[in-house]
């Protein structure tokens, strides 16, 4: 009984070590990318967006590299969350790219989390409201931006159906009423009116 106590005790730090190399090194990932996410969520709420958007892609590339140590999800809700943050930091034309590619990718898995792939969703029809909004204003042929503008109403039509909270549908009902509006508007009516801020 002593030997085998004795064995135990010697191989405890073999134990520790080959614990510290392998799923220790993703939990110290994931120490670090909370550290990061609370500074990239502070900037953020505090209107910081350059920031945020410099915090959330250091928390992306801080996730530990096994797949296994994070969920699908969290990685897809800071991909959306980086979107947002460049959204209005003046990168609109990446972020409309990232959220198209983020709800493609969510839509072709089974175990998508319905809610954030409706909060994605919202994001991009967003996204291709502002980006109609300055396509217009830019001059650019109607062929051009109606694409945006009608995929932008697709979306929201989508997501009002699918809604269950009634409040949500008027709102989403009154976002499918803009984006029309906005695809009617003359242009000269369209260079009056300031541009739409979230």
């Amino acid at each position: 009984m002593r030997n085998i106590l004795l064995v135990s005790w010697l191989l405890l730090p073999i134990g520790a070590w080959a614990y510290h190399e392998g799923p220790g090194q993703d939990r110290l990932a994931l120490d670090s990318t909370d550290a990061v996410l609370v500074a990239a969520h502070e900037a953020a709420d505090g209107g910081y967006f350059k920031d945020a958007v410099a915090k959330y892609e250091e928390a992306l590339k801080t996730l530990p590299k096994n797949p296994d140590a994070v969920q699908k999800s969290t990685t897809q809700r800071l991909q959306l969350e980086l979107a947002k943050a460049r959204m209005q930091s003046g990168g609109l034309p990446d972020a409309r790219e990232e959220l198209e590619a983020l709800v493609e990718q969510m839509q072709g898995e089974k175990s998508t989390d319905e809610q954030l792939l409706r909060e994605a969703r919202r994001a991009l029809a967003r996204s291709q409201f502002y980006t109609t909004w300055l396509m217009r204003l830019e001059g650019l042929d109607r062929k051009q931006w109606e694409p945006e503008i009608e995929a932008a109403r697709q979306n929201y039509r989508l997501l009002a159906e699918q809604s269950k909270s009634t409040d949500e549908q008027k709102q989403l009902q009154g976002d499918v009423e803009a984006s029309i509006r906005l695809a009617r508007m003359e242009i000269e009516d369209l260079q009056g009116l300031p541009l739409p801020s979230e």
